[in-house]
């Protein structure tokens, strides 16, 4: 993972700022042209292997996430909070909205993580700490996690799962938003909301789902 910092002036030089369809109480910046970004990103790093810009997108987990966490704002108000994989920052800025006590946005990205400032700036929603992969390390002391569009691939899951149920265990109220990813473990899981989100990319909707881990 690296550490390096990126400028916040090249999150603000490559987007724009949009409103996701089913959040649009937050504004984000989002990519207009994702092959451009990337190429940009791997300017900006020196070479090619970047990582693709999921950070600029509002992806359908992370959506109907927000939205839960708007309309249900007692799943997180007074309590602190970890935004895992947080991507461009929205879940964690909807919680914020919703009165969490604190929230600590994760991802691996540099990338996503100055986007993560950048949008929280954009929206002034102070309060967001950034930091890296949390999988690795010692579960953060917080009490609910959320975690939008995570189960995207095996390796991903396999990392994931075990975090998430050692948080359980000790009392961590876990939430997960998913359009239907074929690694999400629907039998360990209790589905809390479902909502019709509009795809990111194309015309159409996209049955999501906010579960929670029982």
């Amino acid at each position: 993972m690296s550490s390096r910092v990126i400028p916040a002036w090249f999150v603000r030089a490559h987007t724009q700022v949009g409103r996701p369809s089913s959040v649009p109480e937050v504004r984000l910046h989002v990519a207009q042209d994702v092959v451009a970004l990337w190429e940009a990103m791997e300017a900006e790093r020196g070479g090619a292997g970047e990582a693709p810009p999921f950070w600029a997108a509002a992806w359908p987990g992370g959506q109907a996430l927000a939205r839960y966490v708007l309309d249900e704002p007692a799943a997180v108000a007074g309590r602190s909070v970890l935004d895992l994989g947080s991507g461009s920052g929205l879940v964690a800025i909807a919680a914020v909205r919703a009165g969490a006590r604190s929230v600590l946005a994760s991802d691996v990205d540099p990338f996503s993580r100055t986007a993560i400032g950048v949008n929280a700036g954009l929206n002034g929603v102070p309060g967001i700490s950034v930091t890296g992969d949390v999988l690795g390390r010692d579960l953060p002391g917080v009490e609910v996690i959320l975690a939008g569009d995570v189960c995207y691939d095996r390796e991903m899951t396999e990392r994931l799962l075990p975090f998430l149920e050692r948080a359980r265990a000790r009392g961590c109220a876990v939430y997960l938003g998913d359009p239907g990813r074929m690694y999400l473990p629907h039998d360990r899981l209790t589905a809390v909301a479902r909502y019709e989100i509009p795809e990111t990319e194309g015309p159409g909707l996209r049955p999501t789902t906010v579960w929670r881990l029982p």
